[in-house]
């Protein structure tokens, strides 16, 4: 833009990049150094003669004898305000100025960079970890996550080393340890260890005599293990924008209590386990009755005749063919919301209820009554996580999946879920029982994870 100033970008916190106007700019090496020492120097003056040093590793000479080399150093002085300041030599002046400065030996000519602070990702570094060093926990973590994002390697790696680098980059790398160190602080004051670990283990990594980064790493395992002890696997659900985990875990599904539950059933909905005729009594449905409703299992009758009653009916059994237990048919997949102590458990239909009392599933049926269950947690679920049975391993077995098949048929319904509605719910938990889990190879769900990662990747 005419009379103007470009808009520059300078990055050193890894290997030197200069961008003009969001376009990137070559320079050649020597012009590279040149721009890094000028950056080094922190926003002084450089004198002809200590960039001749620096910059081209020449020797001082007479002043007599040393004009063809001040020309090469104004050569490329030249070259880099035509960089900085496109077809704008006056802007581009005062970008990179040209000083006098006196000495014993008479006026030198001197170069100083004048970079705003925005302009310079070691100076926008150092504004924003010095900000959230003074901020309260939740602040300083955005803050220093912030600053870190800038940092793409060592700072000023084409010099790393050299003489007139050593305090900039001291400095810098100095900072960027105090900010990784206050960023495992702070997200362990927000109660994320998960978040804190990884930047503690590059700690320790890197200072493997770091004694004070040992213990805050031994800490945060503890922690992590306390707090994930019955967990199997965890992977956030990778689409763009999504915030859901999937967790698998080991336990009780009635012990989620902070969760809604899925209980799978038949298309009866049949709760009666009086004798094992109907339902058995170690079912989850017979559970349900004893664990959420003290035993009440017309309490849990009224609520599921409640939501059925917008569902329409697909059949009806006489009492000569289906003499015990409900006679009234709901399309598999119909899923009823039972408001429970603030939570809700939803009842899915996924197998059919044979008038010889056995319960039949296969795989679409599962699946259909999956995509019913996502649609009715969207709109009732209330934001909370939602826990799940391994559901097609029981009774109504699904005998076409194994039951790794079955947790990976879940996660892939879920994640189809999730494509249609964004706020479905912050986790799913997969829960199996202790003495299920050797029969369960959880090897198709990490494959699963692993082949949509890949698959983003591939679309980007």
């Amino acid at each position: 833009m005419a009379g103007g100033r470009a808009r520059i970008r300078v990055k050193v916190l890894g290997p030197v990049q200069l961008e003009v106007d969001g376009v990137p700019v070559r320079l050649t090496p020597l012009t590279t150094r040149l721009l890094v020492r000028l950056v080094a120097a922190a926003g002084e003056a450089v004198p002809v003669r200590q960039l001749r040093r620096d910059v081209w590793g020449l020797a001082d000479e007479p002043r007599h004898l040393d004009q063809r080399n001040r020309n090469e150093v104004q050569k490329r002085v030249l070259e880099l305000r035509r960089a900085l300041a496109p077809g704008q030599d006056s802007v581009g002046t005062q970008v990179l100025c040209t000083e006098q400065q006196v000495t014993v030996q008479g006026p030198e000519t001197a170069y100083r960079l004048v970079l705003r602070p925005e302009e310079l990702d070691s100076a926008r570094f150092t504004a924003i970890v010095g900000e959230a060093l003074l901020a309260p926990p939740a602040t300083a973590a955005h803050r220093l996550a912030e600053a870190l994002s800038l940092v793409r390697g060592r700072p000023l790696a084409e010099v790393n080393g050299e003489g007139f680098a050593v305090p900039f980059v001291r400095r810098l790398t100095t900072l960027l340890d105090t900010a990784r160190r206050e960023l495992v602080r702070a997200q362990t004051d927000l109660g994320r260890p998960e978040l804190a670990l990884p930047i503690a283990e590059s700690i320790v990594h890197e200072h493997p005599d770091d004694a004070e980064a040992a213990r805050v790493l031994d800490e945060l395992r503890a922690e992590l293990r306390a707090r994930h002890g019955a967990e199997l696997l965890r992977h956030r659900v990778p689409l763009p924008g999504q915030r859901a985990d999937v967790v698998l875990v080991r336990g009780d599904l009635f012990d989620q209590v902070d969760a809604n539950l899925v209980i799978g059933f038949s298309d009866t909905f049949d709760t009666e386990s009086a004798e094992d005729l109907v339902i058995s009594r170690e079912s989850l449905q017979s559970q349900l009755v004893d664990r959420l409703f003290a035993g009440r299992r017309r309490l849990l009758d009224d609520r599921l005749r409640a939501g059925l009653r917008t569902v329409k009916a697909v059949g009806t059994e006489t009492v000569r063919t289906k003499p015990l237990g409900r006679r009234v048919r709901y399309p598999v997949g119909t899923t009823v919301m039972v408001p429970v102590d603030g939570r809700r458990v939803f009842a899915t239909a996924y197998s059919r209820l044979g008038n010889d009392l056995v319960a039949r599933s296969n795989h679409a049926d599962l699946r259909l009554s999956l995509e019913n269950l996502w649609a009715s947690v969207a709109v009732h679920g209330l934001f909370k996580p939602v826990a799940v049975p391994l559901i097609g391993s029981g009774l109504a077995r699904i005998t076409d999946l194994d039951r790794g098949q079955l947790a990976a048929l879940i996660v892939d319904s879920f994640i189809e879920a999730c494509r249609r509605h964004p706020a479905l719910t912050p986790e799913l938990r997969i829960v199996i029982l202790p003495q299920e889990l050797a029969r369960t190879d959880l090897a198709p769900v990490e494959q699963r994870f692993a082949d949509l990662v890949l698959g983003l990747r591939a679309a980007d």
